[in-house]
């Protein structure tokens, strides 16, 4: 699913009082993290995700990755925190304008 720019800025508008729920330390990208955000993803459709510890190109490595292996979309990512959408086909909680 591709999200449109306008749907993008819905969603950073949501996620603009988010705290990160998930945080990528030193260990980087592990298999705990990715069911941790399996879980979140499934509970919460939209969250911040906090990546310490390396440059530049090895967070968006990371964030890359990680949105492939859960299926999301990256909404926006701002130094070391990123935003990540997926919807819960299931129990949509947020509702997306066209």
């Amino acid at each position: 699913m591709s999200l449109s720019e306008h749907q993008k800025r819905q969603l950073r508008k949501l996620g603009h009082t988010l705290k990160p729920v998930i945080m990528i330390g030193a260990n980087g990208l592990t298999d705990a993290v990715c069911n941790e955000t399996e879980l979140s993803l499934a509970h919460h459709e939209l969250l911040k995700i906090k990546v310490s510890g390396a440059d530049r190109d090895v967070r968006d490595a990371m964030i890359e990755t990680l949105c492939q292996r859960c299926s999301a979309e990256l909404v926006q990512r701002i130094g070391n925190i990123a935003l990540v959408y997926r919807r819960n086909p299931e129990n949509p909680k947020i509702h997306l304008e066209r």
